[in-house]
């Protein structure tokens, strides 16, 4: 791999990863393509094989095609996929060049993946190393994603695709369904006219991420109108219908759903990963009444957003996260229910802490009233520390 960095590693470490990592032997990759686990990428070199010495556990394995320089070197979308290692785990994949994607079939073939053991030793010297540097903080990003809850997460097909894979919801197979479409050969009116002419699409079934639903209406059926207000300020009566649908058993999921979503974005280049976050975090920093039942999920919420917000540049929120503020206003709105009566001590001190780490970090002040433009920033006197 090119761009790879040696970082000194523990050799009790070095050892036990070499004795009980898995391995990914990803052959026929073409040069050139960017490719990555985790949170670290590369460029792939001539002599690269895959990788080895890999943790067991949870990885995101992701990559990009690339277009040789004769042909303008664009890249690709980038596509990737959730793998659950085991110790000692070989998994085996070929490159399709018609689809541009790794095809892990070979690794059903025990045959061949007992081959493959047996020539470990020969392929050694062209297998990168697993970046030990960024497993801290990868399993600080994943610790509440278990393997059942990344794959009833990730699509059916598999792959999580930065680019949705879309089709027409018709697929005009015969001229009557063409001719019953409006005429695009004249000029339009106006835009409606133009948007209305453009086929209606849909995502192709299989390729969609799998998020819980968030429910559109706030309140529960036959609500008077001082229960639909109550439930338009506090959102508890969602979240407790997504907990109830999707993790009854184990309400702790909800965060890794939110970890899950995160990663898509920040790794997968996902759009829709971000917004399912933003929809997820605003419903859980909503629900006043919740924060007083469910003390461990909001204590689990302060954690997973502490290592979420550390992970992204400060100019980030500037351009995404802060759109019509919605940072600063959800946490806001969080600080002061984590804060009001009934709420568990432990809870409420957790809050003031992480209110103050985001305070000193991106000099928010969540005290103050916000308008409807960038984050507000505070000035801390000179000599004043926030632990």
């Amino acid at each position: 791999m090119a761009g790879s960095s040696c970082v000194d590693m523990d050799p009790d470490v070095a050892l036990r990863l070499f004795e009980e990592g898995a391995t990914l032997v990803l052959l026929g990759v073409p040069q050139g393509t960017e490719l990555g686990i985790d949170c670290k990428s590369w460029q792939v070199g001539p002599r690269f094989r895959g990788v080895k010495m890999i943790p067991p556990g949870l990885h995101f394995l992701h990559f990009c095609s690339v277009n040789s320089p004769s042909c303008g070197g664009e890249i690709g979308p980038k596509s990737g996929l959730f793998l659950t290692l085991k110790p000692r785990e070989i998994l085996l994949a070929h490159w399709d060049p018609k689809e541009e994607d790794l095809d892990f079939s070979a690794s059903k073939n025990d045959e061949e993946v007992n081959r493959i053991r047996s020539t470990l030793r020969e392929l050694d010297p062209y297998l990168g190393p697993y970046p030990y540097e960024v497993m801290r903080k990868w399993v600080s990003l994943t610790d509440q994603i278990s393997q059942e809850l990344a794959v009833n997460l990730q699509p059916l097909s598999g792959r999580v695709c930065a680019f949705s894979d879309i089709i027409p919801e018709l697929q005009f197979r015969h001229t009557k369904d063409r001719a019953e479409q409006p005429r695009n050969d004249t000029a339009c009116q106006s835009m409606r006219e133009g948007l209305d002419r453009l086929p209606k699409m849909k995502q192709r079934e299989g390729t969609e991420l799998r998020f819980s639903d968030i429910p559109k209406k706030t309140y529960p059926p036959g609500a008077s109108p001082a229960e639909i207000t109550r439930c338009s300020m506090d959102l508890s009566y969602s979240l407790e219908t997504v907990v109830e649908q999707n993790y009854p058993d184990q309400p702790l999921n909800l965060l890794g759903e939110l970890q899950f979503a995160f990663v898509c974005f920040l790794v997968g280049n996902v759009y829709e990963g971000f917004e399912h976050w933003k929809s997820l975090l605003a419903l859980l920093c909503r629900s006043e009444d919740a924060m007083r039942k469910r003390k461990e999920l909001y204590l689990g919420l302060i954690t997973v957003l502490y290592h979420q917000l550390g992970e992204v540049p400060p100019d980030f929120f500037v351009d995404i996260v802060s759109q019509s503020n919605f940072l600063t206003s959800t946490l806001q709105d969080f600080f002061q229910f984590a804060t009001g009566p009934g709420v568990d001590s432990t809870l409420r001190k957790k809050a003031e802490k992480f209110k103050a780490h985001l305070t000193k970090k991106f000099r928010w002040d969540f005290d103050a009233d916000l308008d409807d433009c960038a984050p507000v920033v505070v000035e801390i006197p000179e000599g004043v520390t926030v632990d």
